[in-house]
């Protein structure tokens, strides 16, 4: 009996743990969160899609930053990014205007007044 007792425990403890984590999300601090937050802060948006592969390249560059980061998946929202002009992905949207393709920090920078720190 303490046998069975001690394996429901332990496959109990065990259940509990995957489950814990894999609903608990990442919230390490990245390197450029200070620099994400002020592009959002500002309102400036990056459209584009999970599937496209210079999203993902600027995704990357921000790593775990991204998640700061205004981001409209047309895919999911078309009539957004329709409405927003934008014609290819990523397309970020600063100050008014449409800037496609990769960006670098510099530019986004440079045309938000966010300092990379």
């Amino acid at each position: 009996m303490r046998n069975t007792t001690k394996m429901l425990s332990l496959t109990i403890l065990i259940i509990l743990t995957v489950i814990t984590t894999a609903c608990s999300t990442d919230v390490t601090p990245g390197k450029f969160d200070s620099f994400a937050k002020c592009l959002t802060e500002k309102n400036v948006t990056m459209y584009g899609t999970e599937w496209c592969s210079h999203c993902q390249a600027q995704k990357k560059l921000f790593g775990n930053s991204f998640q700061y980061i205004d981001f409209v998946d047309c895919d999911k929202t078309p009539g957004t990014c329709k409405s927003a002009g934008v014609n290819g992905y990523p397309t970020w949207h600063v100050n008014g205007t449409n800037y496609p393709g990769e960006q670098t920090f510099y530019n986004l920078a440079k045309n938000s007044g966010c300092k990379i720190e």
